[in-house]
């Protein structure tokens, strides 16, 4: 069984090369950043507060695992929403066991019969610190406020390049700033700069790293 561990910021680039490395070793795939976007917005759907810890622990405790694929989790405020409901221990705590538990129990390829992906802010560092390889992913703000900007408008939001680099900022901090489980790369994880290179590149990079230290 063989986990990866891809933490990073906003935009990066780091559920593509989730996506992209799960489909070419065969591995189960898993955003947890999706597993928070899913809390927020059934807090939001039921009328609660997304700062209010104890409307967060409920939504989380009653999670239905099918709104991951939900299109709507994608949108600007869910984003938004989804960064503030994380601060809370309660939901952290919730999610925790789900996200073991589907590193633990994936069972697709790998030649040892067995691997999973999973892409978020404390995956290397609390989810999986024992994870199989580990990476921290990057890019300067520019990029990816670009980025964003470019995702929301083909979803039709309306919304400007300079609100979005607000947005991401205010993000950056609050992620890397809060008290339970901050972003920050773990000890051991490889770090990848995106600024500048296409999703192929990004791709090929991870690939050898994982390939040397795996030998798969």
């Amino acid at each position: 069984m063989i986990v990866i561990a891809i933490d990073g910021t906003f935009a990066s680039g780091k559920g593509t090369l989730g996506k992209g490395l799960a489909a070419h070793y065969g591995f189960d795939y898993l955003d947890t950043g999706k597993l928070y976007r899913a809390v927020a917005h059934s807090v939001l759907q039921s009328g609660g507060d997304v700062t209010v810890p104890e409307d967060g622990y409920k939504a989380a405790q009653n999670l239905d695992i099918s709104l991951l694929s939900d299109p709507i989790l994608k949108s600007g405020p869910v984003g938004a929403a989804a960064s503030k409901v994380a601060v809370h221990t309660e939901v952290r705590q919730a999610l925790l066991a789900f996200q073991r538990d589907f590193a633990g129990k994936s069972e697709k390829g790998g030649t040892d019969g067995g691997g999973a992906v999973l892409d978020g802010r404390d995956i290397g560092t609390v989810i999986c610190p024992d994870a199989d390889v580990k990476f921290y992913v990057d890019a300067a703000q520019n990029a990816r406020a670009a980025r964003r900007h470019q995702e929301l408008v083909g979803y039709g939001e309306d919304i400007t390049l300079e609100k979005v680099l607000d947005q991401l900022k205010e993000r950056d901090a609050r992620d890397s700033g809060r008290a339970i489980a901050p972003l920050k790369p773990a000890a051991d994880a490889h770090l990848i700069d995106t600024t500048g290179l296409s999703i192929e590149e990004v791709l090929e990079r991870a690939v050898s790293i994982v390939d040397a230290v795996t030998r798969l």
